[in-house]
């Protein structure tokens, strides 16, 4: 019989101490690291954090600093393989799960690879017609990250249109699903330089609340580009997020444990509102457009140590206090 998921820490405002120990701590977690030769650490857990994260760099971080999809595919056994997607499983990465409420203030949609965002919009746009309910906005988050070559093959083969970025595939697809032409209100800054520059557009599709497609500036702009956690805090200063206020986050099923603790480090604590985060259920988009991408083992223990990783970042200030 398969094991029950692992709750993910609590969305509500407050510390999330005891929810990021029950995951870390679950037994799925504790025989992946048996598994792969380590002996799980005595002390509080601060030090458990500590050498989850110590432990998965070793072993489960198949990118070394590269984007996902350059990211290495580990050679497991049969045993090995077949450990890692039960784990996965228990874990919350693999089989998505419906909003728990039916009502929102916000929703608040995740960019990511060219199918990603054309699924995840798609989705959104599905649970809007099926009746949940958004007193806000729908926030469509993205980058201005180029499109690799991949993407637009994946996208020519599809039929969609070909973007340059990963904002501009959000922004066609929620004309797409959405049924609008042209933004209602349109703001920005070009800086010359995608890790300065930001854009909002906002639509208002008829029948339903507006769709804002924003892309942030990176806080770190001279290391980096925008990232997730830009995207957020720079959304929840346009949307004016208040104390109490419920935000359904959609992303992809992977990637829900750690863009959830993500979401409660840079919205749920320091606004006082209440996330819920759900991965993209393909049996309700039409993968005949695009077809779900196959995951590997490799795949997930690289974003098990993702989930590790924000667990770790979520705790840290905490246990500062």
């Amino acid at each position: 019989m398969p094991e029950l998921p692992v709750p993910l820490p609590g969305g509500a405002p407050g510390e999330p101490t005891a929810g990021i120990a029950a995951w870390v701590c679950a037994d799925p977690l504790r025989r992946l690291v048996a598994h792969f030769g380590g002996t799980w650490p005595d002390g509080d857990l601060t030090e458990v954090l500590r050498f989850l994260d110590e432990f998965s760099a070793r072993h489960w971080d198949f990118r070394a600093g590269r984007e996902r999809p350059d990211a290495r595919e580990p050679d497991l056994d049969p045993a090995a393989a077949a450990l890692v997607l039960a784990s996965a499983a228990a874990l919350g990465l693999i089989h998505p799960v419906r909003p728990v409420r039916s009502a929102y203030a916000h929703l608040v949609v995740l960019g990511g690879l060219a199918h990603a965002c054309v699924r995840r919009v798609a989705y959104a746009a599905h649970l809007l017609r099926a009746g949940l309910t958004v007193d806000g906005e729908v926030a469509v988050l993205g980058s201005f990250r180029p499109l690799s070559d991949w993407e637009r093959a994946t996208l020519t083969d599809a039929d969609l249109p070909v973007d340059d970025t990963e904002v501009d595939v959000l922004d066609s697809t929620v004309r797409r699903v959405f049924g609008v032409a042209e933004p209602a209100e349109h703001d920005g800054i070009d800086a010359g330089h995608p890790h300065h520059s930001w854009s909002s557009r906002t639509y208002r599709p008829a029948g339903l609340p507006p769709v804002r497609v924003l892309a942030a500036p990176s806080s770190e702009p001279h290391r980096r580009r925008a990232h997730t956690a830009d995207t957020q805090r720079f959304w929840a200063g346009h949307a004016q997020l208040a104390p109490g206020d419920e935000v359904l986050m959609v992303t992809a099923p992977i990637y829900v444990p750690f863009q959830h603790c993500d979401a409660l480090r840079t919205l749920a604590i320091p606004y006082g509102c209440h996330i819920d985060t759900v991965g993209v259920d393909p049996a309700l988009t039409d993968p005949a457009a695009l077809p779900e991408q196959t995951l590997t083992p490799g795949r997930y223990l690289q974003e098990i140590r993702s989930a590790i990783r924000s667990m770790r970042a979520l705790h840290s200030p905490l246990h500062a206090r």
